[in-house]
C-alpha cells in the first residue's frame, strides 16, 4: 500500500491526528484557565511582610512577589520584586532590589499591612492612636488591640453614613429633579393652571431643600465625629503617616496569622471583592457593580433576541415560500454573524441611541431636554445591539434545530387534523426546543464577552447608581452601567498604576468565566431536563 493511500482512503492517521490536535487544544485551555485561577486566587492569600536593609542603609517593608537573575549581570545575582505599598509616601507600589546590596532581611511579627479606602495598603508598624489631639495608645500590642477594636466598631458606622448619603440624598435630588420636570412640562404645555402647578413644586422644593440641609448636617457631624479618631503608623524608613481609623478598611498582621487567620483574611477579601463597590480607580475592592450590569444586560439581551431569533426561524423554515428570496435571506443572516462586534456597536450608537433614542427623548421626555434621557447609552440600548449582535447566531441554530425535527411527526399530525399552527406549536417546536436552546447558549456565551460595541452604547468605567433600586420606576433602563468586560479593558489598559491592577485583571477574567459557564449550565440544564421530558413523551 502506497503512503498516500495509507493517508487519504485508509483516513486513519488523519483521524489520530485530529484527536491529538484536539487534545491538545484541551490541554492548552486548561493550562490557561488553571494559570489565571492561580494567578487570580492567589492574590487574596497573605503573603508575609519582610523587611529588607540594603547597602545605602535604606529599609523596605514589604511582600516578596518574584526573585528572577538581574538582567545587566552574567553571573547568578539575583533581584527581588517587592511590594511595598504606602504609595502616598513613596510614590510608587513596586520596587527591584538586588539581591547583592542586601545586608538584613527579616519578617518582624508586629508588621502591620493596613488595607486603606485611599492610596492602597501601607505597610509598617503602629506608633500611636489619637482622639483629636490626644494620644489614648501607643504601638504596643495592646494598642493594636484597641485598634482592631476601634476599627470594627467606627469602619460600619461609616459605611452606614454612606449608604445613607448614597440612599436618601439620591431620593431628595432624584425628586427635586421630578418637581423641576413637572414645572417645566407644565410652562411648555402652556397649561392653564401653570400658577397652581407653579405654587405646588415650589413648596414641595421649599420642603425637600429643608430636609436636604437637615440630613447634609447629620452626614457632616457624623463624619466629624468618625474623623476624630486616627491612627499614626510608621513606615520601615520611620516616615509617619496619619490615618482616620474611619478610612482603614482591614488590619493584617501576616507575619503573626496562623492558618486559620489567613483563610479568614483570605474568604473576607474574596467576599469584598464579589459583593463591594470598587475603589482606587477601579484596581482594588469589590466589582459588584459590574457583575449586576452584566447579568442584567445579559438577561435584557436575551428576552429580545431569543423571542425575534425563534420567529424568524420558523417563519423561514415553516412558513415562507421556499426559493430565491428566502435563500438570500438566509445568506444575509449567515453573513451577519461574521460582521465585526464594532461595527454593530456604531450602528447601536447612530440607530438606537441617536435614532429612537431621541426621539423617545422628543415625544416624552422634552421637559428634560437639552439633557437626554434616552438619547444617551443606557442599559437598554446595550442589551438591544448585544440582541441585534447574537440574532443571527438564535436564527441558524433553530432552523438547524427545526430541519431535524422529522418530516413524519409534522404529516402525522397534519393528517390527525391538526392545523399548520396547531403542528408547529405542540409538535415542532417541543422537538425543536433542544437544538433552540444550544443557540440560546452560544448567544448568551458571545454576549456576555463581547465589549466593543458595548463601549459606544452605554458602558462606563465608573456607574456608582445600580440600574435597579427603589426608586419608581426601579428598573431604570435609561442608566449607564458597569460591565465586566470593560473592566477588564480599563484595570488592565487605561489604569494609572498597571502593576498594582495585575491581581485585579486576573480576578476578573476568572470572575468572567464563571459567570459565562453559570449561565451556560443553566441553558444546559434546561436542555436536559427539555430532552429528557420529549424521551418520555409520546414521541
Amino acid at each position: 500500500m502506497s503512503v498516500r493511500s495509507f493517508l487519504f482512503k485508509k483516513g486513519e492517521p488523519m483521524i489520530w491526528l485530529a484527536g491529538a490536535g484536539l487534545a491538545v487544544s484541551l490541554i492548552l485551555i486548561g493550562g490557561l484557565l488553571f494559570l489565571v485561577a492561580a494567578r487570580g486566587l492567589g492574590s487574596f492569600w497573605p503573603r508575609p511582610l519582610t523587611l529588607i536593609e540594603t547597602k545605602d542603609g535604606k529599609r523596605w517593608l514589604g511582600e516578596i512577589l518574584t526573585v528572577e537573575p538581574m538582567p545587566d549581570r552574567k553571573d547568578a545575582a539575583q533581584r527581588i520584586r517587592v511590594k511595598i505599598g504606602n504609595r502616598d509616601l513613596n510614590g510608587l507600589d513596586f520596587k527591584w532590589i538586588d539581591e547583592p546590596d542586601v545586608v538584613k532581611s527579616e519578617t518582624p511579627a508586629n508588621a502591620l499591612l493596613v488595607e486603606r479606602q485611599e492610596y492602597g495598603n501601607f505597610h509598617g508598624f503602629l506608633k500611636e492612636i489619637r482622639v483629636g489631639e490626644r494620644v489614648v495608645a501607643t504601638g504596643d500590642a495592646a494598642g493594636l488591640e484597641r485598634l482592631r477594636r476601634l476599627q470594627s466598631e467606627i469602619r460600619p458606622r461609616y459605611n452606614a453614613n454612606r449608604e445613607v448619603e448614597k440612599r436618601d440624598v439620591g431620593a431628595i435630588n432624584t425628586e427635586l429633579e421630578k418637581q423641576r420636570l413637572v414645572l417645566r412640562r407644565a410652562e411648555l404645555a402652556q397649561a392653564p393652571d401653570l400658577a397652581r402647578v407653579r405654587q405646588t413644586t415650589e413648596s414641595r422644593i421649599s420642603e425637600l431643600k429643608r430636609r436636604y440641609e437637615a440630613l447634609r448636617e447629620r452626614l457632616e457631624n457624623e463624619r466629624r465625629d468618625l474623623s476624630a479618631t486616627t491612627a499614626v503608623l510608621i513606615d520601615a524608613q520611620g516616615k509617619a503617616k496619619s490615618t482616620p481609623v474611619r478610612d482603614i478598611v482591614r488590619i493584617v498582621t501576616p507575619n503573626d496569622l496562623s492558618l486559620f487567620g489567613k483563610v479568614r483574611v483570605y474568604g473576607a477579601r474574596l467576599a469584598e471583592f464579589v459583593a463591594d463597590e470598587p475603589r482606587e480607580s477601579n484596581t482594588e475592592g469589590g466589582v459588584f457593580p459590574a457583575i449586576f450590569g452584566t447579568i442584567l444586560m445579559v438577561v435584557l439581551m436575551t428576552a429580545v433576541s431569543v423571542p425575534l431569533g425563534v420567529v424568524a426561524a420558523l417563519y423561514l423554515r415553516e412558513y415562507a415560500r421556499q426559493g430565491r428570496l428566502v435563500r438570500i435571506v438566509r445568506i444575509a443572516v449567515n453573513n451577519l454573524a461574521g460582521v465585526p462586534s464594532i461595527v454593530f456597536g456604531i450602528f447601536g450608537l447612530g440607530f438606537f441611541v441617536y435614532g429612537i433614542g431621541g426621539q423617545v427623548d422628543k415625544l416624552f421626555f422634552s421637559e428634560a431636554l437639552p439633557t437626554p434621557t434616552f438619547g444617551t447609552g443606557g442599559i437598554l440600548w446595550c442589551a438591544m445591539t448585544l440582541a441585534i449582535l447574537t440574532i443571527p447566531v438564535v436564527v441558524v441554530s433553530t432552523e438547524e434545530a427545526l430541519a431535524a425535527v422529522p418530516a413524519g411527526m409534522r404529516h402525522a399530525s397534519l393528517a390527525l387534523g391538526a392545523t399548520k399552527w396547531q403542528t408547529t406549536w405542540r409538535v415542532v417546536l417541543p422537538a425543536a426546543a433542544p437544538g433552540i436552546l444550544t443557540g440560546l447558549i452560544l448567544a448568551m456565551a458571545r454576549g456576555t464577552g463581547e465589549v466593543a460595541p458595548l463601549m459606544i452604547v452605554g458602558v462606563v468605567k465608573l456607574a456608582p447608581n445600580l440600574p435597579v433600586d427603589g426608586i419608581f420606576p426601579y428598573l431604570h433602563l435609561e442608566r449607564k452601567i458597569m460591565h465586566l468586560g470593560f473592566h477588564l479593558y480599563d484595570v488592565g489598559f487605561q489604569s494609572p498604576n498597571v502593576e498594582a491592577a495585575i491581581p485585579m485583571v486576573y480576578t476578573t477574567t476568572i470572575l468572567l468565566l464563571v459567570i459565562v459557564v453559570a449561565l451556560n449550565l443553566t441553558a444546559i440544564l434546561i436542555r436536559n431536563v427539555l430532552r429528557k421530558k420529549l424521551k418520555s413523551s409520546t414521541f
